[in-house]
């Protein structure tokens, strides 16, 4: 009985702390004290106190939040982020960082893998090897294409599965954020993990971001997601700088015919909907896949190509609207 006193003792303590932080019971009905209901407890969250109780939780969140430090050495960061796995994302990230580089190429550009469990520049930038370490004992990132470039996939073998639990990528995206030695940036592109969970926050929160790109292809299951991506953004207050609708047509290499495999201008309407810019349609090619694969990525190999052309046009109204949000 009195192991069982202890421990309801214990979860009260934590139902009192959670309630203090986020106004809202945190534990199930069952564990509620007998003197009190779920309409009493909404009594004490609301009323004329509300304002001063939403100031309370203000304050006590933002001293539990880390201070936002920027990357020594990088002048703007840009997320490219989606909200589900397979639209495209990695690849829209390397041609968009590649794309920056071929619009000015007195900029200078960085790519972080921000994807711990699932790697993809590695592959897509056609580099292997482990980063040697500097005299402060930093990382030096690998580069090709004139793109520094940073990957959990640089730290192990090609085909290791990563099986951590959140605590270790956090400090895993801590350790490639801070303890490599980027230079002078102008742009560091950072492809994220899809989906809107721990490594976003985390990287949110840590470091001041210019603008988040969000990729997605026209088919709704896939919108549902992006919009979920971007309302997370705009919670913690960094600027969507717009979205860009992948895989929007497919052209026949034999007909020139168009078919519209995904369905058409899903991101078009998404976009209108949130407010933001549409910043460019990328086809659905055969040479994009095969230069990605190829670890040659289309911007640089088929430069002068109607799909490299897209890429561009991306990458400079991404540019346009980091100026505009600058203001």
């Amino acid at each position: 009985m009195v192991k069982l006193h202890d421990s309801y003792k214990k979860l009260l303590q934590i139902y009192t702390f959670s309630s203090n932080i986020i106004g809202t019971p945190y534990l199930p009905a069952r564990f509620v004290p007998l003197h009190q209901n779920r309409h009493e407890i909404r009594f004490k969250t609301s009323g004329a106190g509300d304002r001063a109780l939403q100031e309370r939780q203000r304050q006590h969140m933002a001293r539990g939040l880390p201070k936002q430090k920027p990357i020594a050495g990088v002048k703007k960061v840009i997320v490219v982020a989606s909200g589900k796995g397979g639209v495209g994302k990695s690849t829209t990230a390397v041609n968009l960082a590649l794309g920056l580089t071929a619009n000015d190429q007195s900029k200078s550009v960085g790519l972080l893998d921000a994807d711990v469990y699932g790697p993809s520049i590695p592959k897509l930038m056609n580099l292997k090897g482990n980063p040697e370490l500097t005299d402060k004992n930093l990382m030096k990132p690998l580069v090709n294409f004139g793109i520094p470039c940073m990957s959990m996939g640089f730290l192990v073998e090609e085909v290791a599965p990563i099986v951590w639990r959140g605590l270790m990528v956090m400090s895993a995206i801590e350790k490639l954020i801070r303890q490599v030695d980027w230079g002078n940036l102008d742009y560091l592109v950072i492809d994220m993990p899809p989906g809107t969970g721990d490594v976003q926050l985390s990287i949110t929160q840590n470091i001041p971001i210019a603008g988040a790109v969000i990729v997605s292809t026209p088919q709704d299951i896939a919108l549902l997601d992006a919009r979920r991506g971007a309302e997370m953004f705009r919670k913690v207050n960094v600027p969507v700088l717009g979205l860009v609708q992948n895989m929007s047509v497919f052209h026949c290499p034999k007909c020139s015919h168009q078919t519209h495999i995904f369905g058409s201008d899903g991101a078009k309407e998404l976009a209108r909907t949130l407010g933001v810019e549409m910043l460019g349609d990328i086809p659905l090619h055969l040479n994009i896949r095969e230069t990605s694969d190829k670890g040659q990525p289309v911007v640089v190999s088929s430069p002068d190509s109607p799909e490299a052309e897209a890429y561009r046009r991306v990458a400079a109204a991404v540019v346009r609207q980091l100026a505009a949000h600058s203001k």
